[in-house]
């Protein structure tokens, strides 16, 4: 079957100030363009069959700006969860939340208040990619490489899916901006080719503390809820 390329939108005003988005129409700020930018160089040297996207204004101007001759399919299949009356809060304040350890550490059970439960998201982000794998093989054949633009943990549902890992595991995985992980589907089991592939190692150094001394790696054991910012941002 055709293989997919999982990119996440590029940073946006909202990662960069630490809040949740959400499905509020947040816009990439300049770096999340340079992102853009950057990763599209990557795409167009690849012989895509199609180009999908999450409907929020994240997804599409990254499309926009990677893929400039492309005009992408629009599915909300792969719109971000539905955080509720977490959106568009400081992810600091919501880390006091008593929902915030299950969201880390049970999110199968997770309900956000007046949101979307994040096994629903889970399933219909799986079901979006693969209905979506099924078409543009059908179409285009097992050699077919397509583009599905979608956000942080939507993409780390999928990945998890893919692994057979239990939806309570996908905080162990990591999508930063503009990063690309691509799946290859098969009648038989789906297989990780790339995982957050930037190109850019640097983004593995540390965070510095103010003080000029690496930060706590104890101290950043939970997960960014929304995908966060990336690594060193």
């Amino acid at each position: 079957m055709a293989t997919v390329l999982l990119l996440r939108h590029g940073r946006t005003t909202a990662n960069a100030t630490g809040g949740l988005a959400g499905h509020r129409p947040v816009e990439l700020d300049d770096t999340g363009r340079d992102q853009a930018r950057r990763v599209g160089g990557r795409l167009r040297a690849l012989p895509l069959a199609a180009v999908v996207t999450s409907p929020l204004i994240r997804c599409r101007q990254t499309v926009e700006l990677a893929l400039p001759d492309v005009v992408p399919a629009v599915d909300e299949g792969l719109i971000e969860c539905g955080y509720g009356d977490w959106e568009g809060r400081p992810l600091k304040e919501l880390a006091e939340d008593p929902l915030w350890p299950v969201v880390q550490q049970h999110p199968s059970a997770v309900v956000f208040p007046n949101g979307e439960a994040m096994a629903a998201m889970s399933a219909r982000a799986v079901a979006t990619i693969r209905r979506w794998d099924a078409k543009v093989t059908a179409e285009h054949g097992t050699d077919a490489l397509w583009v599905a633009c979608s956000h942080g943990d939507v993409i780390k549902a999928i990945v998890a899916d893919a692994m057979g890992l239990h939806l309570d595991e996908f905080q162990r995985i990591v999508a930063d901006p503009a990063s690309v992980s691509v799946i290859r589907y098969t009648p038989t089991r789906p297989f990780l080719v790339r995982l957050n592939d930037t190109a850019d190692l640097s983004a593995l150094v540390p965070p510095k503390k103010a003080d000029g001394q690496a930060a706590d790696p104890a101290s950043q054991s939970d997960a960014a809820v929304g995908g966060g910012a990336g690594a060193g941002v």
